[in-house]
């Protein structure tokens, strides 16, 4: 006897599947923060299903190419029953001996998480006002680390923008202060260990990640013309004006 519930599910995958990519493709084409509501949480449900841990062995050790990994990987921050997941988009990249970097001086009570070897979150307090997320990179006893600079939110939008105060999508984690806060990331979670089971991970793409561009860092004032900034081409959720998005393909 066939079982007709097979073909029937199939074609409910595929009209889901479907629905999804043109949902994701009207979205991409309509001005920042000028989406229908209920769209956006629906593409947010879509993308934000089971999403797979990655592993400290798949993380490079440069930290350049770890910068350019993590573009398309997600960040996933759970807060007691609920999960806020956002789609990696623009990093930076600051290794070791990089006067800019955190580590440059040496070790301090303040950076020494850095030193923990890839995989783990390094979060530091700046301005007075802000958290700053990143994904520690090279060797165990080496300080470098990767700035993660802007996420596409696809999980837990709402309580995103409780901790925002705003609904526009495009500007619940567009810089990094504002990633942090749409995340609730303070000291807190300094140290935590990015490839393990716990309050803050890593994980795999959910999509295909689109054509990714190096550029020069934003907001520093020392190595200035490095091109250490990865950046989803195109993408609306990333920081800085225009102009700033400009580089080269790698």
């Amino acid at each position: 006897m066939v079982d007709v519930r097979i073909p029937a599910a199939i074609t409910r995958l595929s009209r889901l599947t479907s629905d999804r990519e043109k949902a994701f493709g009207a979205f991409r084409a309509q001005p920042s923060g000028k989406l229908d509501r209920a769209i956006q949480l629906q593409i947010a449900s879509h993308l934000a299903q089971e999403i797979r841990r990655l592993s400290r062995a798949s993380l490079p050790t440069d930290t350049a190419e770890l910068a350019r990994y993590l573009i398309g990987k997600t960040i996933v921050r759970e807060i007691g029953r609920g999960r806020l997941i956002g789609r990696i988009v623009e990093t930076e990249a600051y290794p070791p001996g990089d006067s800019s970097g955190h580590a440059y001086r040496g070790r301090t009570a303040r950076n020494q998480s850095l030193f923990l070897g890839r995989g783990f979150a390094y979060v530091y307090f700046i301005y007075g006002t802000s958290y700053m997320l990143n994904v520690t990179s090279e060797k165990k006893g080496t300080g470098a680390g990767v700035l993660l600079r802007a996420i596409e939110p696809i999980g837990g939008i709402e309580s995103m923008e409780r901790f925002r105060g705003t609904d526009k999508l495009t500007d619940l984690a567009r810089g990094p202060g504002r990633l942090a806060e749409a995340l609730a990331i303070d000291r807190r979670l300094d140290g935590v260990d990015l490839c393990a089971d716990g309050p803050l991970w890593l994980g795999a793409a959910v999509r295909e990640t689109g054509q990714i561009r190096r550029t020069v860092r934003i907001g520093i004032k020392r190595e200035v013309d490095r091109p250490l900034r990865f950046i989803e081409e195109s993408n609306p959720f990333l920081s800085g004006p225009r102009f700033e998005a400009r580089g080269r393909h790698g």
